[in-house]
């Protein structure tokens, strides 16, 4: 479990409910369910482009041509290059509504759970068509459930669940993400100071081991994987990221973007602190700076009770798509994927992904065949700790049925979704 947010420095600690978990906090947080969300940045990539997609892919280690190389599927299921499946991250025009009722405004000002530790617990997507070169994407962003519940730490915790609506400017819906955050005491949350294991220098054997891996890497690529030569136990081929250094966060930013706080330096950076300043705490020079240094400078990391700087959950994440799509091949389609963070991932530690075939299943839809694998994946640090456990259902071809069928989603329209949603998890 990663601690995704530090609320302290953004919000007024005057509030007599701050940093306390109370029924009032549940019904305010409630309250917000189905309200759309403004989106606090524009989209690092307005569309796909080559250039966009290139660096996102390079950035957690990934160069398949289906990604990098605009004539490499010319021939293929795709007819193109497409972006990779965790590319959403980078994209999404605000869609909520111009202007903003003033009742919604009000229901989303301040943070129910101001000064709690707001950790990323789940993250979960569901793909129903590729990303193009010169696609745009539209983005809805609301709360759509809050469970009250006894925290796997200790003590009482509010698990929250916004869902991401992606679709295109013209209609056809892309892609969900929903991610849950546990929200807990701290006093609570330093019970998890037990998972703050270090990494040591490593030996030469244990670069050499690493080395190896790289070297062993494969990638299905053009030669279809067929359902019929699947089988339950079969081993997803392994990769290893790492050992992670700060330069590993730094080239991940350059094809990410920086999500939480606004991109530009200098005036630029000035001029979203004049509005936001909570997002620019002062540095050991008091020099005014964005909160997400705490992922490569070990300072900031330790003023918040962390041992050092660590990475993104959606780095991982993005991890565990690289390794499903170079097993899965060009022409299989990545359905689902959901995984949990449960440890953290610092500095210096290295990845080893890893997976099996846990069901194969072929099941009518539509008058047509649509040819299931489902995979157990997991993320495992060089101490043998599993930091982030998944599952994934990959879509393949079949000899005897065909191409892959691309999945409906559960509504035509990002406001249909955003109610699917709710009432799923009500």
């Amino acid at each position: 479990m990663t601690d995704a947010t530090d609320t302290t420095d953004v919000t007024d600690t005057a509030d007599p409910g701050y940093g306390k978990l109370t029924d009032e906090s549940f019904e305010r947080s409630r309250s917000r369910i189905g309200v759309p969300i403004r989106l606090p940045n524009p989209p690092h990539n307005q569309e796909v482009s080559l250039d966009g997609v290139r660096h996102f892919a390079y950035g957690y280690g990934d160069d398949n041509p289906l990604y990098c190389d605009p004539d490499h599927g010319a021939a293929g299921r795709w007819g193109g290059l497409v972006a990779p499946p965790a590319f959403l991250y980078t994209m999404g025009e605000d869609a909520s509504p111009r202007p903003q009722p003033p009742e919604e405004k009000a229901l989303l000002k301040g943070d129910p759970f101001a000064g709690l530790g707001s950790y990323q617990a789940v993250m979960a997507f569901e793909w129903w068509r590729p990303l193009r070169l010169g696609d745009g994407l539209r983005c809805l962003r609301a709360q759509v459930g809050v469970a009250d519940r006894t925290s796997d730490f200790g003590g009482r915790s509010a698990h929250v669940t916004h869902a991401f609506l992606y679709g295109l400017p013209d209609g056809p819906l892309h892609a969900i993400r929903r991610g849950t955050w546990v929200n807990a005491e701290r006093a609570a949350s330093k019970e998890r100071k037990k998972e703050h294991d270090l990494p040591e220098p490593y030996s030469p054997e244990q670069l050499a081991e690493i080395d190896a891996a790289y070297a062993a890497e494969t990638r299905r690529g053009t030669e279809p994987r067929w359902f019929e030569d699947v089988a339950v136990g079969d081993v997803v081929d392994p990769k290893v990221k790492g050992p992670l250094t700060t330069t590993d966060v730094v080239v991940w930013h350059l094809g990410w973007g920086m999500q939480l706080t606004p991109p530009g330096s200098a005036r630029l950076a000035w001029k979203v602190r004049q509005k936001a300043p909570g997002l620019y705490p002062p540095n050991p020079l008091n020099v005014p700076d964005t909160v997400q240094r705490l992922h490569w400078e070990p300072a900031r990391a330790q003023e918040l009770g962390l041992p050092t700087s660590y990475d993104y959950g959606a780095l991982r994440e993005t991890w565990l798509t690289h390794l499903v799509t170079d097993w899965m091949g060009d022409d299989a389609w990545l359905w689902r994927f959901e995984c949990q963070h449960r440890r953290f991932n610092f500095i210096g530690d290295t990845s080893w992904l890893s997976g099996e075939v846990v069901d194969a299943r072929q099941v009518e839809v539509a008058h047509e065949v649509r040819s299931e694998v489902h995979l157990a994946l997991r993320v495992t640090n060089q101490r043998g700790v599993v930091t982030t456990p998944g599952t994934a259902v990959v879509l393949l071809p079949s000899r005897e049925h065909g191409a892959v069928v691309l999945p409906e989603p559960p509504a035509g329209s990002i406001d249909d979704l955003l109610a699917h949603e709710i009432a799923r998890l009500a």
